[in-house]
């Protein structure tokens, strides 16, 4: 009798960062596992690099992403898609309950006591200003196309190259 075997393709889903890349509708994600030191019985970080499919562009370098592994490589590299960027880069939420946080301390609590005791005229105003994005290409450049540099030359300083 011939055994019908149903293979199951399994979902592993991953939280990482993104890193500056110079691949095409990919994102480079940096994915940090802990591994196991035997002689100290201690675990410490090893973080993998893993290029993730992403046409959309959703994710910006330094944006904390979701991923999920492909049923079958894309490319030779390309093995993850990016389901959806879970923190955008210096917009810190608290992800209990879900309010935003500075420095420690929620924003709403920072309003609270600035009503208290009175607004400062250098109060950074949160909902006045846009989210990221409004400072592209003045303050904010990691929209520039990156690319590898092979050399280590002092004098020749690109800020968008990056070495391998």
């Amino acid at each position: 009798m011939a055994k019908n075997t149903v293979t199951k393709e399994i979902c592993t889903y991953l939280l990482g960062i993104c890193v500056p890349s110079s691949k095409q509708n990919a994102a480079k994600i940096r994915v940090r596992r802990l591994e196991l030191d035997k002689h100290l019985l201690m675990y410490f970080n090893k973080f993998e690099f893993v290029y993730a499919h992403d046409p959309e562009k959703l994710c910006k370098t330094g944006d904390t992403v979701l991923i999920q592994n492909l049923p079958k490589k894309l490319t030779r590299i390309i093995t993850h898609k990016v389901i959806e960027v879970i923190y955008p880069l210096g917009d810190i939420t608290d992800p209990i309950t879900g309010k935003k946080v500075v420095a420690g301390q929620y924003r709403d609590d920072i309003e609270d006591n600035a009503k208290l005791f009175g607004e400062l005229k250098s109060k950074y105003k949160y909902d006045e200003l846009s989210k990221r994005g409004s400072m592209e290409n003045k303050k904010d450049f990691t929209s520039k196309k990156t690319y590898m540099k092979y050399s280590d030359d002092p004098k020749d300083f690109d800020p968008y190259a990056i070495n391998p």
